[in-house]
C-alpha cells in the first residue's frame, strides 16, 4: 500500500489545517487507516484512526473536540481536519495503514504501511 500526505503548513495557534492521505488501495475489511505524529525528541504518537470494518473513529485525548478523521472512499482520500491548533500540535505527520488490526488502532506498532509525512507547524 502505498500512502501519500499532503496538506501540511504553517498555521497560528487558534488556526485551522487540512491534512490529505491518498492511499492506493484499501479495501482490508478488518483493517484501519490513521494518523499519527512525531514531534523534535519525541516518539511517535497516534492521532486519530479509522476502522475501514465499521467506521469507528478513534482519537487521542490531546486532539479530541479539535480533530477530525474522515474518508472518502471514492477518492481513495483520508483527511484530518485540524482546528484550534496550538503549538504543541507542531509535529511531522504520517498517515499509516494496516490491513489487520482489531484494538488498539492508535499504536503505531501495529502499522505496517507508512507515507512520508507532512509538517504542520503551529506559531504562537
Amino acid at each position: 500500500v502505498q500512502l501519500v500526505e499532503s496538506g501540511g503548513g504553517l498555521a497560528q495557534a487558534g488556526g485551522s489545517l487540512r491534512l490529505s492521505c491518498t492511499v492506493s488501495w484499501f479495501t482490508f475489511d478488518d483493517g484501519a487507516i490513521g494518523w499519527f505524529r512525531q514531534a523534535p525528541g519525541k516518539e511517535r504518537e497516534g492521532v486519530s484512526a479509522f476502522s475501514l470494518r465499521d467506521a469507528k473513529t478513534f482519537y487521542a485525548e490531546s486532539v479530541k473536540g479539535r480533530f477530525t478523521i474522515s474518508v472518502d472512499y471514492d477518492k481513495k482520500t483520508m483527511y484530518l481536519e485540524m482546528k484550534s491548533l496550538q503549538p504543541e500540535d507542531t509535529a511531522r505527520y504520517y498517515c499509516a495503514a494496516e490491513p489487520k488490526i482489531y484494538s488498539d488502532y492508535l499504536t503505531f506498532e501495529w502499522y505496517t504501511d507508512w507515507g512520508q509525512g507532512t509538517e504542520v507547524t503551529v506559531s504562537s
